[in-house]
């Protein structure tokens, strides 16, 4: 089992970057393919950016794509989500999730495991 804690948000104009951060403790997150969620107020839970345990392969959300980069650095147990461009349509709170599953398609991961959450607001 893995425990997921979140990092880095806050709030941001328009137009700016935030880096959020996940930290691993427990069983390495070397092991789970990784993932970021969010839900915005009112909304449901969506899917923002994978990542494979290597690091090598990513998969994005169409309308984070070009914006957000997600990482991750399997020496330190984290995994990051670098936002740019940030729109009014992105605040939500953001959440870590890790897919205990061995080998997974990144278009159909899965949270397992989920941090708090972080929040994001973002003003115009």
């Amino acid at each position: 089992q893995v425990q997921l804690v979140e990092s880095g948000g806050g709030l941001v104009q328009a137009g700016g970057s935030l880096r959020l951060s996940c930290a691993a403790s427990g069983r390495s997150s070397s092991n789970y393919a990784m993932a970021w969620f969010r839900q915005g107020p009112g909304k449901e839970r969506e899917f923002v950016a994978a990542i494979r345990q290597s690091g090598v392969t990513t998969y994005y959300a169409d309308y984070v794509k070009g914006r957000f980069t997600i990482a991750r650095d399997n020496a330190k147990n984290t995994v990051s989500l670098q936002m740019n461009s940030l729109k009014p349509e992105d605040p939500a709170i953001y959440y870590c999730a890790a897919d205990r599953r061995r080998i997974v398609a990144l278009t159909t991961i899965r949270g397992d495991y989920w941090g708090q959450g972080t929040q994001v607001t973002v003003s115009s």
